[in-house]
């Protein structure tokens, strides 16, 4: 039976006590003792692409301790580093190594690998951090006080087509990869670009056996609902989606639709809820599709003119106010999932340092407690709270594992 929320609110609370304010701290002091005993697993942070583009992956221009520290005002700042890490609540993080997935064959899978290398390197380079490859690596890096570092492939143009590929970035300790970024495969449709599998080929289902059967998670985040389901059918062990929404709380081509959510529970995978304003909240997507087109326009109306086409894009957003989104948002497509899939079928993936916006009040890492506040507000046990913030996607790391080692069994 599926678990449904309680109608437990500030409100009637305080219709209770008398006192919301008595509450809201309650529910803050809640959410940080669950964090303290059970620190997140974050699916996803993209981190080594910031180290890649920033600094061109030479550690000596800068610190990963305090990233504000060393970027100082002279740019954007970095939503990541250790001590913000620790601040968030984050006992373990899977660190995306993205590729650009309009990189040529051979060059995707050189990328991938020097990507892999940097977090490796980021790991030996700090002694807070320590590299995990399995889910009892994890619980070991939580004793030993450190921040448990995993590696996600994003998007399977990665593996340039080949089963050998895959296996030996696995090798290099990839514990999960995401099938498609947001252009399609020869074996895999995209959530963002035209199909031509209706799913996945032949070749795709092959991808995910071989994964399963290595211990590898499949992640279907940035597929269609056309991949999510065909994966769904082949899959020998839970999925993840390591950053994704519900399309229930907002249509969005990235969010997972109810009709993935209700196979959930059967498959035992996670969805990893992202803070991904354009994904939370349909009022913010349509205004930054909005945002787009205008300055499309507005590089049509000013050629060449660069201080005109940003005072018009100036007055175009003085006049076109951004919509706020919060972590009230996230709740809601966490809510969501629970009252469609189930609590047993929630994680976080933040996307940290992957995006350009973020929830006005969880602007970095160290945010986290925010969002655990307000699901605390909402009536969210501790036990729920435990499940959400790594329970779950332990329990899914264990299935693959085990998957993978009956796989070696059978094959003895």
């Amino acid at each position: 039976m599926k678990s449904k929320l309680l109608p437990l609110t500030i409100a009637t609370i305080s219709l209770i006590t008398g006192s919301p304010a008595a509450f809201a701290q309650s529910a803050e002091v809640m959410a940080q003792e669950v964090l303290d005993s059970h620190p997140i697993i974050d699916g996803h942070n993209d981190v080594p692409e910031q180290i890649r583009g920033r600094f061109d992956a030479d550690f000596s221009q800068f610190d990963f301790r305090d990233t504000l520290d060393t970027l100082g005002t002279a740019e954007k700042p970095m939503h990541t580093d250790i001590a913000r890490l620790r601040k968030g609540g984050i006992g373990g993080q899977f660190w995306s190594v993205w590729i650009d997935p309009e990189l040529p064959r051979a060059e995707a899978v050189e990328r991938v690998i020097q990507q892999i290398d940097v977090v490796h390197r980021l790991v030996n380079q700090y002694r807070d951090l320590e590299i995990a490859l399995t889910a009892d690596d994890i619980e070991r890096a939580a004793k030993s006080g450190r921040i448990a570092s995993l590696i996600g492939m994003e998007g399977g143009h990665s593996i340039g087509n080949s089963l050998a590929v895959l296996r030996q970035t696995y090798a290099l300790g990839a514990r999960y990869m995401t099938l498609t970024h947001w252009k399609t495969l020869d074996w895999a449709d995209a959530a963002t670009d035209a199909p031509k599998s209706d799913g996945l080929s032949e070749f795709g289902v092959r991808v995910v056996h071989e994964m399963n059967a290595m211990g590898m998670m499949v992640d279907i985040s940035h597929v269609s609902p056309a991949t999510m389901h065909d994966t769904l059918d082949v899959a020998r062990a839970p999925v993840i989606f390591s950053h994704s929404s519900a399309s229930g709380v907002a249509e969005h081509p990235r969010n997972v639709p109810d009709s993935v959510l209700k196979r959930l529970p059967d498959n035992g995978g996670v969805v990893m809820v992202t803070f991904v304003p354009s994904y939370l909240k349909a009022e913010r997507r349509d205004w930054e599709a909005a945002e787009k087109a205008e300055d499309a326009r507005a590089k049509s109306l000013f050629p060449g003119e660069e201080k005109r086409r940003d005072a018009h894009m100036a007055n175009w957003r003085q006049s076109n106010p951004m919509p706020a989104v919060t972590a009230s948002d996230v709740a809601d497509h966490i809510d969501h999932v629970r009252n469609i899939a189930g609590i047993d079928n929630i994680g976080i993936g933040g996307d940290y340092d992957g995006i350009k916006f973020l929830p006005d009040d969880m602007k970095d890492v160290a945010t986290y407690p925010v969002l655990f506040t307000e699901l605390a507000r909402r009536g969210y046990s501790k036990d729920d709270l435990a499940k959400i913030s790594r329970g779950n996607i332990l329990r899914v790391m264990r299935a693959a594992e085990r998957v993978a080692g009956h796989h070696k069994m059978d094959v003895k």
